[in-house]
C-alpha cells in the first residue's frame, strides 16, 4: 500500500509540475505575442519617421529653387506694377 501512496505522489507531483510548466509557458508566450505587437508598432513608426525625413530632405533641397521662384516672381509683379503705374500718368 505505501508504494501505491508513493505511486499516487509522484505522479501527482509530477503533473503537478507539468501544469505549472504549461502555464509558465502561457505566460512566456503571451510575453512573447505582446512583445512582437509592441515590435510592429515599432517598426510602423520608424517607416512613418523615415518617409517624413526623405520629405524633409526633398524639401530642404528645392527650397532655394522655391526662394529664387518666389523673388522672380515678385520683381516680374513689381516691374509690371510700375509700367502699368507709368502708364496710366501718360509716361508710355
Amino acid at each position: 500500500m505505501t508504494d501505491t501512496t508513493t505511486g499516487n505522489l509522484n505522479i501527482r507531483e509530477a503533473l503537478a509540475r507539468i501544469d505549472r510548466t504549461q502555464a509558465e509557458a502561457g505566460k512566456l508566450l503571451e510575453e512573447t505575442l505582446k512583445l512582437v505587437a509592441e515590435q510592429h508598432k515599432l517598426l510602423v513608426e520608424q517607416q512613418k519617421l523615415a518617409a517624413e525625413a526623405d520629405k524633409l530632405r526633398r524639401d530642404h533641397g528645392l527650397a532655394p529653387w522655391a526662394l529664387a521662384m518666389a523673388t522672380v516672381g515678385a520683381a516680374t509683379g513689381l516691374v509690371l506694377a510700375i509700367v502699368t503705374a507709368l502708364q496710366r500718368m501718360g509716361v508710355f
